[in-house]
């Protein structure tokens, strides 16, 4: 059986979308910044980053991508485009705002994709999948295509496994029957505060160290 959500589902699913690809456009739209782009492709970089993990989740689970069934997304993410554009020169230090923005960001995408996973009745592990690909990969998208070190990659900062750590949570939480918007809630803070806490506070996972081979026995 599907969970209900309290509300609609489809609105709490749309408002989730719209808020992540709001703030996710804009992040897209720092990172050109940074790489001194164009208008054009200050939106081209704010559209792939807001839309590239939501159209991703939407292919794999045969859905069709939410820019298509509502334009109204990429008009979202061109407005946030031109809004940087415009303004971000203000900001005294971009790559820090960047850097908060896409913690946010990244608390709205993956209840986003755990709630587009939940609706269609999947198991909790395609669940856990979707909200770490819908929080991840638009971000990855945008600093590979502009020559940046990926922020989900970076040596032991924790991004990836807040998104993982998020959606488990959600996962399990519908598991035991609760609501799933308070699910979704749990997802967005477990998110927000794991990865608040590697910014603040430098919270890191331990990093692979490489070591001299062994001398052999004799």
């Amino acid at each position: 059986m599907t969970p209900a959500l309290a509300l609609p589902a489809e609105a709490v699913l749309s408002v989730l979308d719209y808020a992540s690809v709001t703030v996710f456009a804009l992040t897209g739209a720092l990172v050109a910044s940074r790489s001194q782009l164009d208008i054009v492709g200050f939106i081209f970089i704010a559209c792939l980053t807001a839309l590239g993990g939501g159209t991703l989740r939407d292919v794999i689970l045969d859905r069709p991508p939410l820019w298509i069934a509502s334009p109204g997304f990429l008009a979202v993410a061109a407005l946030a485009a031109v809004a940087v554009f415009i303004g971000a020169h203000r900001l005294e230090s971009r790559y820090r705002t960047l850097e908060w923005l896409d913690a946010f960001a990244l608390a709205v995408a993956v209840p986003a994709g755990v709630g587009v996973a939940v609706a269609q009745g999947q198991g909790w592990w395609v669940v856990v999948v979707m909200g770490m690909v819908t929080g991840c990969m638009g971000g990855l998208m945008r600093d590979v295509v502009c020559n940046e070190v990926p922020l989900v990659l970076k040596q032991g900062e924790l991004y990836v496994s807040c998104a993982f750590a998020g959606a488990l949570a959600a996962s399990a939480l519908v598991a035991l029957g609760l609501p799933v918007a308070m699910a979704l809630a749990v997802c967005a803070l477990v998110t927000l505060i794991l990865r608040a806490g590697s910014l603040a506070f430098g919270w890191r996972l331990p990093v692979y160290r490489p070591r001299p081979p062994r001398a052999p026995k004799r």
